[in-house]
This record gives structure tokens, C-alpha cells and sequence, in this order.
């Protein structure tokens, strides 16, 4: 049972768990034992349950994160005792009689019913195994994009950059000389600007940068808005495939829309869809005729 209920949730049992004030030890036990049904208030005849807590949460996930996690479950409580208020109230004034709400109660219930068809029928079916199959075969002929560990000198003359290059062509250290005479943020660290991929600096830096081969500095002075610069490509490397932790969801996720989408082109063919135009779009069409 709590897995059906925090799967239609979206939730992970972790989360519920969390957020109905269970502990991770509490999480994993049986649905007898955590009891879902167990009441937590009343209104009137109307009793709030676990469960409820835990739908709740769903709903206000976002306003959660502005309240401290101990206060979660007192928030919650409060929310549901104050729905409930005026739920009654609405009963004692026959609104569930009229027929905006009958509709309401016909669209909440689709609603219902689409969410735990999907959570059942095609969320859970995306196997763990499938998920590393697919990450396997995603990332088997992985070839990453070129990054770069750059340095560089920047001063302000152009007179400058180049006396700079004669000293490191007659040996002179790199780091040393960006420690002496850049005007750069990352001249006390020695010019070091890390690693970084095409697209991430000015246009002129890239070029010049991406055009050395690693050891190699440039040979003439690089001109970029903010001065003159002498730029040193320390080390050349292909980025790394993603991890698969860091890949799991998103994978996960495109797994579950291809099952969705093939589910729902089952669903299309077994059944007779129309949509029925909008009674301007019939007007325009008689008005264009």
C-alpha cells in the first residue's frame, strides 16, 4: 500500500517518509506497520489520516521548502484541519450538489485515474536494468568535447605582452611572470584559469587558445576588450562521459516517455478519439465558404 501511494504521489518512499515524520528505518518497514490509515486529527466526522499527510505534501512541496522540515508535519496537519473546515462548510451549503462542482469532481477523478495508470502501467515499469542498459549503450563510443587548462597574462599595452613573450621564449617561468605582471583575477594563482570548453570565452581568447597545442604559448599578443594577452595552454583533455548517478534520471526519464508515448498510441487505436471544433472555428469556416 505505501508503495502505490507515494508512486501515484510522484514521491519516493523517502520523501513521504520524511515528510510525515517517519523515520528511514520506519520507511522500509511493512504498510501494517506504518499505517496509512492511522488517524492523525479529526473535523467534525471527518478523520485525517497519515495517508492525507502524505498527499498533502505533494501538493505543497513548494511551500515546504520555506518552512523549517521539523515544522513540516505541524504545517500539513494545520492545512488538512483547515480544508476539512471548509469542506464542511461547503457541504452544509449543498455545493457538492451543484453542477460546476459535479464537473470538477468528474475532471479531479480523470485526473486520478491518469496519474495512477501512468504511475502503475509506465513509470514503474522502466526497469533499473533497462536504465543502465541504456546508459551503457548511450555512452559506449563516448567521445567528448575538447576542454582545455589555459593560462594567461593580461596587461594593458601591447608593448607589454610582447616583452612578456621574449622573456618566456628566453625561459623565463609562466606562472611567475603572471604572479609579477597580470592585471587579471587570476594572476596571483599563477594566470590559471582551469579547464574550460569551446564557447565559454570572448571569441578572440578561444581562437588563440584552442589553437595551441598543449605546452605552447602564444606568440603574439592576443587583443580582447579587456587588454592585451599572452596565453599558455597548460593541458588538452576530451570531457568525460557522465557519470552514471549523474545520468540516471534524465535517462529514466526518456525511457518512461517512450513507454508513454507507445502506450498511448495503443491507447488511440483501441479507441475512437474526435475533437470536436469550437464553435467560432465553425463560424469562421461557414463565414469563409
Amino acid at each position: 500500500m505505501l508503495r502505490k501511494i507515494t508512486g501515484i504521489l510522484g514521491s519516493s518512499v523517502a520523501v513521504a517518509a520524511l515528510v510525515i515524520g517517519l523515520g528511514a528505518a520506519q520507511a522500509q518497514e511493512s504498510d501494517a506497520a506504518l499505517n496509512l490509515d492511522k488517524p492523525v486529527a479529526k473535523v467534525g466526522q471527518r478523520v485525517i489520516t497519515e495517508a492525507d499527510l502524505a498527499y498533502a505534501a505533494q501538493d505543497y512541496t513548494q511551500q515546504l521548502q520555506r518552512v523549517p522540515p521539523t515544522e513540516w508535519r505541524t504545517v500539513l496537519t494545520d492545512v488538512l484541519v483547515e480544508m476539512n473546515l471548509l469542506a464542511e462548510a461547503g457541504v452544509a451549503e449543498k455545493l457538492e450538489e451543484t453542477d460546476d462542482f459535479k464537473r470538477l469532481m468528474a475532471f479531479e477523478r480523470t485526473r486520478a485515474l491518469r496519474n495512477a495508470y501512468f504511475q502503475k502501467f509506465i513509470q514503474s515499469t522502466v526497469t533499473d536494468s533497462e536504465v543502465k542498459a541504456a546508459y551503457e549503450e548511450k555512452f559506449a563510443d563516448f567521445q567528448g568535447t575538447p576542454e582545455i587548462n589555459a593560462a594567461h597574462i593580461l596587461v594593458e599595452k601591447e608593448e607589454e605582452a610582447r616583452d612578456i613573450i621574449k622573456q618566456l621564449e628566453g625561459g623565463a617561468n609562466f606562472a611567475e611572470l603572471a604572479k609579477e605582471k597580470s592585471t587579471g583575477p587570476s594572476g596571483p594563482n599563477g594566470g590559471d584559469l582551469g579547464f574550460f570548453g569551446k564557447g565559454q570565452m570572448v571569441p578572440e581568447f578561444e581562437t588563440a587558445a584552442f589553437g595551441l597545442k598543449q605546452g605552447e604559448f602564444t606568440k603574439e599578443p592576443v587583443k580582447t576588450q579587456f587588454g592585451y594577452h599572452v596565453i599558455m595552454n597548460k593541458e588538452v583533455r576530451s570531457k568525460d562521459a557522465p557519470a552514471f548517478e549523474a545520468a540516471e534520471a534524465q535517462i529514466r526519464q526518456d525511457l518512461v516517455l517512450v513507454k508513454f508515448r507507445a502506450v498511448l498510441e495503443e491507447l488511440k487505436a483501441k479507441n475512437t478519439v474526435e475533437i470536436i471544433a469550437a464553435d467560432t472555428d465553425k463560424t469562421k469556416a461557414e463565414e469563409s465558404k
